[in-house]
């Protein structure tokens, strides 16, 4: 496998999730991606949630086709090694405080100076400028000043947490966005390299749909509506006679007139005024009830197979097992086996997006900590002694 970021060259300078899924996404398709981690202890993320003999879970995906290296930032010779590899790389990615890798003496002016075409991804809390950039920021902090969280849950709860890390998750889409976008100007244009400085927060926000000029314009504050979908209707959760629930979509307007014939209410489809959106939106309370009545009355399997006929978007709510089994996922190479270090069979998520001429693909899991330390340390030009030094004074390890 070479995939089209072949000969990119990232390194990763970061931990836990952000920076580290960024890192990820470009190794999959293609690019040799360096982890930074300091000796000992490595990244933390190799403790949390979930472990297998001491590693977590976690770790072995979201450190899959990387190299290890472990190397103390705060010896000078260790600062050397991470410098000879920013002078050869095309994308450091980091999620640092700012002013963090500044204080090591790595900040962006040191390594464009090393390398003017350097492309520097900078993933923190609140971005590399404002009142708030010094302030410590997590994932979950992003999705509560980004507004995702004041949107979800059900109207009579407290704010929810979605259910994953998707203020991290959206932060590390949006560094990858801007690191491809910053190699295609200085590939195609002759360009310098940039900072491309991604905010926890402003990740979230920028996926908020029309959050703000509704409230400019109209004063509306989105809040919590449960598995509803406001002003787009029909679209919500029904419960079904089995005790489980679809999602029905009926809301485009000729995909509604089927779904009411569907459901045994061709009045409703032929009603003027639920002809649009705007006016089924002004009966959603009504219409749900009818969609609801009819939804318990059959199991989850039977209402989807009507629906299906009927051409209605419509699906049960997957958990992890249903995900697994499901065959669609199969033939999607969606489930991957994996094997881990002592050659247990473990499955792990496909990879995403699906490229027909150079697709990505998964050459290893994440890494023994420093698992690389000795080849990339040749790749940089260092001789057996000198790594044999540096390894004796702690440099690396």
């Amino acid at each position: 496998m070479s995939g089209p970021l072949a000969g990119i060259r990232v390194l990763e300078l970061g931990n836990l999730i952000a920076a580290p899924f960024a890192a990820r996404l470009l190794a999959e398709f293609g690019a040799d991606v360096v982890k930074v981690e300091t000796p000992g202890s490595g990244d933390p993320l190799r403790k949390w949630r979930k472990l297998h003999e001491g590693t977590s879970l976690w770790w072995y995906l979201q450190s899959r086709n990387k190299k290890s290296i472990a190397v103390d930032l705060k010896a000078p010779d260790g600062l050397a090694v991470v410098k000879a590899l920013a002078a050869s790389a095309d994308v450091v990615i980091e999620n640092f405080r700012p002013g963090g890798l500044e204080k090591l003496g790595l900040g962006w002016d040191v390594l464009s100076e090393l390398n003017p075409s350097l492309t520097m991804v900078r993933i923190s809390g609140y971005g590399q400028t404002g009142p708030y950039r010094d302030r410590p920021g997590f994932g979950a902090i992003g999705e509560a000043m980004g507004g995702i969280r004041y949107t979800t849950g059900s109207p009579d709860s407290p704010p929810a947490r979605v259910g994953i890390s998707i203020g991290d998750t959206l932060a590390s889409l949006h560094g990858v966005i801007g690191a491809l976008m910053s190699l295609l100007h200085v590939k195609t244009q002759g360009g310098r390299g940039q900072v491309v400085d991604v905010s926890l927060v402003e990740s979230v926000f920028n996926v908020m749909e029309s959050l703000v000029p509704e409230y400019d314009l109209l004063g509306e504050v989105r809040t919590r509506t449960g598995g509803a979908l406001p002003g787009i209707t029909p679209s919500n959760t029904y419960p079904t006679r089995d005790g489980g629930y679809v999602v029905i979509a009926g809301n485009s307007d000729p995909i509604f007139r089927r779904l009411m014939t569907a459901i045994g209410r061709p009045d409703l489809a032929e009603d003027p005024a639920l002809r649009s959106n705007d006016g089924r939106s002004a009966q959603a309370a009504m219409l749900d009830a009818v969609i609801a009545e009819w939804s318990r009355g059959r199991a989850v399997e039977e209402a989807l197979a009507i629906l299906e006929a009927a051409e209605v978007p419509a699906g049960r709510i997957y958990s992890v097992a249903d995900i697994v089994a499901d065959p669609h996922y199969a033939a999607r190479e969606m489930i991957l086996p994996t094997e881990l270090p002592g050659g247990t069979q473990v499955k792990m998520p496909g990879i995403v997006p699906k490229l027909s001429g150079t697709p990505g693909g998964v050459r290893w899991s994440g890494p023994a900590l420093g698992a690389h330390t000795d080849a990339v340390l040749a790749g940089l030009g260092y001789d057996a002694d000198a790594v044999a030094r540096l390894r004796k004074s702690g440099a690396v390890a």
